[in-house]
């Protein structure tokens, strides 16, 4: 495994960054003994650093990974707007993980300057609490390129979470040079940058080869969050960062796994998860919730506004 220092945090990460958006509730809702099969795997061949947020629910698998290796780097991201709000999905990440700080605290889903300047308490608050060591390096996650510029500009940001893959899939303000150039800028200020989306979220799956190549070939990058549902997943990306290639047992058994959004026949077509897409991969017809799979990029934030529970990605 390679190893990288996350721009001017002082934090060493792996190259690959284990993003539990997965394996959560909201995707393929493992139960905590599968979902920790996966993450051991994960640690045991040298993955070092954790995705996470306040919205995925899954800290308590990484709390029985750092029982095993207490120094792994956990990454997590809220909604916080306010203080109270920061406070108490600080307090959350801090208790559900079974630890006393944090490693990386991002603002989740930031689309640019008033975006942050509407979360400015909440960050002010996360930045008071690194002083006092209960948070290492403070951050924003993004799918927009202003958020990028802007973040980039703020010298109290020290990690950008931005989207990124070959195709641009998911960037919902601009091009993909614009995002490719965003993310140089930014790299070069010094910002800890991690990408998400690199398999635009199982879409690219059928150009794996392609679309690693190209992030890995993308030079302002530290790390790279891959979410992996199976041991099998994390042994091809592991196998594949380090010699451009899987072996073919490992191509037959990926090839044989989709992941998808589905609606369950219970939906009420209220309309709240096509407000909540971003991608504006959801519409309504006949009073149901209907899903554009070519849009989608499996993000299952749409579950979130479901009253119904029924909408998910398997």
């Amino acid at each position: 495994m390679n190893y990288r220092a996350l721009g001017n945090t002082g934090i060493v990460v792996s190259r690959i960054c284990f993003g539990t958006l997965t394996i959560s509730p909201l995707q393929r809702n493992l139960s905590l003994k599968e979902g920790c099969r996966v993450l051991d795997r994960a640690v045991d061949q040298g993955i070092n650093f954790i995705d996470t947020a306040d919205l995925y629910r899954t800290y308590p698998y990484i709390r029985e990974a750092l029982k095993r290796k207490p120094d792994l780097i956990v990454s997590t991201k809220s909604y916080a707007y306010d203080k109270k709000t920061a406070q108490e999905t600080l307090t959350r990440a801090l208790k559900e993980t079974g630890r006393d700080y944090v490693d990386l605290f991002l603002l989740h889903e930031q689309e640019g300057p008033l975006t942050l300047k509407g979360h400015e308490e909440a960050l002010q608050f996360f930045l008071r609490q690194k002083e006092k060591g209960l948070i290492r390096a403070v951050g924003i996650s993004t799918h927009f390129v202003a958020a990028v510029k802007a973040a980039a500009k703020i010298s109290e940001i020290d990690v950008i979470h931005p989207i990124l893959n070959f195709r641009g899939m998911g960037i919902v303000d601009g091009t993909l040079t614009e995002m490719e150039q965003a993310v140089a800028t930014a790299y070069k200020a010094g910002k800890g940058i991690y990408v998400m989306k690199a398999l635009g979220g199982g879409h690219l799956l059928k150009n794996f080869e392609k679309a690693l190549d190209y992030i890995l070939d993308f030079p302002y990058t530290h790390s790279i969050a891959l979410g992996m549902q199976r041991p099998e997943e994390v042994d091809a990306n592991v196998e594949y960062f380090a010699k451009r290639d899987i072996s073919e047992q490992l191509r037959r058994q990926l090839k044989q796994y989709k992941r998808e959004l589905i609606v369950e026949y219970w939906c009420q077509g209220c309309g709240n998860c096509i407000q909540r897409c971003n991608q504006s991969a959801l519409h309504l017809k006949d009073g149901k919730a209907m899903v554009d799979q070519d849009k989608c990029v499996l993000c299952g934030y749409c579950g979130t506004v479901c009253k119904e529970l029924a909408i998910k990605v398997i």
